[in-house]
């Protein structure tokens, strides 16, 4: 079974255009798995995700279901089939 990636606006360029995508990454796969996995039927989209050290970029979140990556197991998150992954990029403003 796969996994569902809803992708932002900004990354939609990687994806033609789709707002969710679907990946398989296996059974047992992590967010890392995840990734590579996008960027073999999306390529470039891992390096809008990754920084050069292979970290998630500093002003990118991804959840895994309801959780924020970074407080849980960073890349070596586990993505059940059937799990909902979020790539949502930091916002910020103000006054």
């Amino acid at each position: 079974m796969s996994v569902s990636v809803r992708i932002p606006t900004i990354l939609r360029t990687y994806t033609d255009g789709a707002a969710e995508v679907t990946a398989d990454p296996g059974d047992g796969a992590t967010l890392a798995d995840l990734l590579e996995t996008l960027d073999q039927s999306y390529p470039g989209l891992k390096g809008r995700v990754l920084d050069d050290s292979g970290n998630l970029r500093r002003f990118v979140n991804v959840y895994v279901g309801d959780e924020d990556v970074r407080f849980a197991e960073g890349l070596a998150t586990p993505t059940p089939a059937g799990a909902s992954v979020s790539v949502i990029p930091a916002v910020a403003g103000g006054c």
